[in-house]
């Protein structure tokens, strides 16, 4: 695909958006729009070819605007936890990407790449998540994920030229919030969830923004979703293990039961809520804890994509340079 008019990435001053925006920053000549609540980040890039509108993407007024010109999207913006509720969700997660969706298949865009979650599976019930699989949310953020995606499933059948992105835990340089921000900085890790020997399913965010680039060139995988995972499933104990090594993070053997972990969870959220602050400790993230997690990556890599960062060890070695 040849892009001639202005590629847009929405949320780009988030963990996602940002790593996307250094990527497609690479191509001088490309014309990119970047939208988001904030800049702080975004003004890191003083460079003629990249132009920050700040935007509200629940008001569709300010969509038809920020979307002229433009003839790739790469809609990455959301709120992305596993504590806020349904209602508050909505507007962002499900009703902007119709929104969205929308006014680009009226504008005829070239290419809509969708970030989704692979929470939209639901728990692990036992066979590695694959993208046919039927989904099963079960709390709001995957729920909210899912509604998105349905929309857009919707509008490719009407043809809307998309690709649906499903990242597993997504970790690496500047990541702050959420599961893998344990891999990705340093920080005290007080004890080891459970037995520790649940697998875990993860994938470096240079990969998932490389991904989101490589299937927007390539109009012949328009119209499918795609997992995004690396090839190593790493124990939870080794993963925490090695994330203290690699940042000298202080980390507590101590194992501690599940269960106790869903009564601080309950503890700590109120509080968390009035300090207007996501829980370190999620009580929705728990339950993913109890069974091992596993994501079919075959489909990504059959398109010919080759992970950066296939291994989640030499991925963690490599982390001590950044």
């Amino acid at each position: 695909m040849k892009f001639t008019g202005t590629t847009l990435i929405t949320g780009a001053n988030g963990f996602i958006g940002f790593e996307l925006l250094k990527e497609l920053a690479k191509a001088e000549s490309l014309k990119i729009r970047v939208t988001d609540i904030r800049d702080d980040k975004i003004q890191l890039f003083k460079k003629p070819n990249i132009e920050f509108v700040k935007s509200d993407i629940r008001d569709e007024r300010e969509l038809s605007s920020l979307l002229n010109g433009v003839d790739r999207i790469f809609h990455i913006a959301g709120i992305c936890n596993l504590s806020t509720d349904f209602n508050t969700l909505k507007p962002i997660n499900v009703d902007a990407v119709d929104k969205i969706a929308s006014i680009a298949m009226q504008n005829s865009v070239k290419a809509y790449i969708h970030l989704s979650s692979s929470s939209v599976y639901g728990t692990y019930k036992g066979t590695p998540f694959k993208e046919s699989d039927v989904c099963n949310p079960e709390d709001s953020y995957g729920r909210s994920k899912f509604e998105g995606e349905q929309i857009v499933s919707a509008k490719i059948k009407k043809g809307l030229n998309a690709v649906i992105l499903r990242p597993c835990t997504v970790y690496g340089p500047g990541c702050n919030d959420g599961a893998g921000k344990v891999f990705s900085r340093p920080g005290k890790i007080p004890g080891i969830p459970g037995d520790g020997k649940k697998k875990l399913a993860n994938v470096r965010v240079e990969d998932v923004a490389r991904a989101a680039i490589y299937l927007s060139d390539k109009e012949k995988f328009f119209g499918q979703t795609y997992n995004v995972a690396d090839d190593s499933h790493p124990t939870l104990a080794e993963a925490l293990d090695l994330a203290s090594k690699t940042f000298g993070s202080k980390i507590s053997k101590i194992h501690i039961p599940l269960g106790l972990l869903r009564v601080i969870a309950r503890l700590e959220g109120p509080i968390a809520k009035l300090q207007g602050k996501i829980p370190d400790l999620e009580y929705e993230a728990i339950k993913y804890l109890y069974n091992d997690y596993y994501m079919d990556n075959s489909k990504l890599k059959s398109t010919g994509y080759q992970l950066k960062y296939p291994n989640f060890v030499t991925s963690m070695e490599s982390m001590k340079l950044v």
